[in-house]
C-alpha cells in the first residue's frame, strides 16, 4: 500500500471510536481528499481514450481493469452503501440523472463484468460525466460524515435494509456480484467506513495508478 495513504488509513482507524470520534472523521476526510485529488490528476494526464485501456488484461487483481471502470466501481459502491443501505434515501446516481450524464449502460457496481466486457463498458462512458458523478458522490458522503455522531458507529443492518439494495437492481444477481449485499449488510457503520469508504478507495486508486504507469510507458505521444 502507498506509504502515505497507508499511514493516513491507520491513523483514521485508530481514532474512529467514541473518545476520538471527531478526530477520526477529520482523518477520514483528509484521506478521502488525498485520494480524490489523485483521481482528479488523471483527468489532465490521460487522453480520453486512455481511460478505457486495459494494459494488464490477463492478470488477476484490480489492475486488470481500466481507469474508467475503477472510478465507476468506487463511486457506485459508495453511493449504494451510503444512500441506500445506511441512509435509506435516493442514490446520487438517480437523483442527479447520472446514468444519462455518464452514458452508462449499467446501473450496477460492475462486479459482474470481466475482460472485454470491462473495456467495452469503459469505452461507453462519458468521462466528464463520470467525474461529475465522482465529485457528487464524494461531496454527499463527506457531508453525511460531517453530520454523523459516534452513536451511529455500531448501527447494524437488517434483512429489510439489504432487500432495498436487491429491489433497486443496483447489484447484479450474478455470482461475482450478488455476495456484496450480504457482505455490506453484515457490517456495522464503522465497518462500512473502513470498507468501502476508505480502504476500498485506496485499493482501486493504487490499481489505477499501476494501470496509468503502464499506459505512460506504451502510449506516446499524446493528443489532448
Amino acid at each position: 500500500m502507498h506509504p502515505e495513504w497507508s499511514e493516513k488509513n491507520k491513523t483514521m482507524q485508530s481514532l474512529l471510536k467514541k473518545a476520538t470520534f471527531d478526530r477520526g472523521i477529520g482523518a477520514l476526510l483528509d484521506l478521502r481528499r488525498t485520494l480524490i485529488d489523485q483521481m482528479l490528476q488523471w483527468r489532465s494526464t490521460l487522453a480520453e481514450g486512455e481511460f478505457a485501456l486495459m494494459p494488464f488484461p490477463g492478470d488477476a487483481g484490480y489492475h486488470s481493469k481500466t481507469v474508467a471502470y475503477s472510478i465507476w466501481h468506487i463511486m457506485r459502491i459508495e453511493d449504494i452503501v451510503v444512500q441506500t443501505l445506511i441512509l435509506d434515501r435516493e442514490e446520487v446516481f438517480f437523483s442527479g440523472a447520472y446514468q444519462e450524464k455518464t452514458a452508462s449502460p449499467l446501473i450496477t457496481t460492475g462486479n459482474e463484468l470481466a475482460g472485454e466486457e470491462i473495456a467495452a463498458f469503459s469505452r461507453a462512458l462519458r468521462i466528464d460525466g463520470l467525474y461529475d458523478y465522482a465529485r457528487a458522490v464524494r461531496e454527499s458522503t463527506d457531508a453525511w460524515l460531517r453530520s454523523m455522531d459516534s452513536g451511529m458507529l455500531k448501527r447494524r443492518f437488517s434483512e429489510a435494509d439489504k432487500e432495498r439494495i436487491r429491489r433497486l437492481g443496483v447489484v447484479s444477481p450474478d455470482e461475482k456480484a450478488a455476495w456484496l449485499v450480504d457482505y455490506w449488510g453484515g457490517k456495522d457503520v464503522a465497518g462500512l467506513i473502513r470498507m468501502p469508504l476508505s480502504r476500498h478507495w485506496i485499493m482501486h486508486v493504487e490499481a489505477a495508478e499501476r494501470i496509468i504507469g503502464k499506459i505512460n510507458a506504451i502510449v506516446q505521444p499524446r493528443q489532448f
